[in-house]
């Protein structure tokens, strides 16, 4: 067997395993983006060397849910497309070059920019199709449960946006690292965005104190329009099969 021919068929076997990939992707695009982000969010539950996560853990996170969210855009129009894989070559490149350029002057709050529209962009994109269907089934459950997360998402990155920009505007953050500043972000936003707040970390500056507040009235407004929109579509269901 000549090496053309050895190499035809290696592509082409490529291009078969990375149809079926991606046509697996689309079929659990949903559950498979609601788990990258449950990990992308909790997976320091599990792991206690900072700088691990910081360099190794978050580029390989945003992989995970770089590829998680190929299935939410594909039916998608082209420029949608392009510009969700290019905010995701940038969020994966970023944290790569966190060790050698971390120190540079607003390189964290560029980070977490880039960061912020990279998830809203998936949340526009997961509402639009939780908006559409007329029935209820597991795609419809899970697309729920992603636009709970990715609003956590967007509010972490965005609260870390504005907490490197001005870093008295919150006491109680850890700074020991990025990590601990990212995961007590996390916690602050699922805290708001629950109605839980235990207040040990607070914002102190006015526009911070405002934004938090927008934050979890968006939060439960969420939770009112998902309702709507979930006792809608099960009212419609069963109308249609009576």
């Amino acid at each position: 067997m000549s090496f053309i021919t050895l190499l035809i068929l290696t592509l082409s076997r490529y291009c078969i395993i990375m149809k079926k990939l991606i046509l697996y992707l689309q079929r659990r695009k949903y559950e498979l983006l609601l788990l990258a982000l449950i990990q992308h969010l909790f997976i320091g539950i599990f792991l206690q060397d900072m700088d691990f996560y910081t360099e190794i853990m978050r580029p390989v996170n945003m992989f995970i849910v770089g590829i998680a969210s190929v299935g939410v855009f594909a039916d998608t129009s082209k420029w949608r497309s392009t510009i969700k894989n290019a905010l995701f070559l940038f969020v994966l490149l970023l944290p790569l070059g966190l060790p050698f350029i971390g120190k540079i002057p607003h390189f964290m709050s560029i980070h977490s920019l880039a960061y912020f529209f990279f998830f809203v962009f998936i949340f526009y994109e997961v509402m639009k199709f939780l908006i559409k269907p007329s029935y209820i089934n597991v795609d419809i459950i899970s697309a729920s449960a992603c636009g709970y997360f990715l609003l956590i998402e967007t509010g972490v990155f965005l609260l870390q946006f504005l907490f490197y920009y001005d870093s008295t505007s919150f006491t109680g953050i850890d700074v020991a690292n990025h990590a601990t500043v990212f995961m007590d972000l996390i916690y602050f936003c699922s805290i708001t965005l629950t109605s839980i707040g235990f207040g040990d970390i607070t914002p102190t500056s006015h526009y911070m104190k405002l934004i938090t507040a927008l934050f979890g009235i968006l939060g439960q407004f969420y939770a009112v329009v998902l309702m709507g929109i979930l006792i809608g579509k099960f009212s419609t269901q069963t109308k249609q099969k009576e």
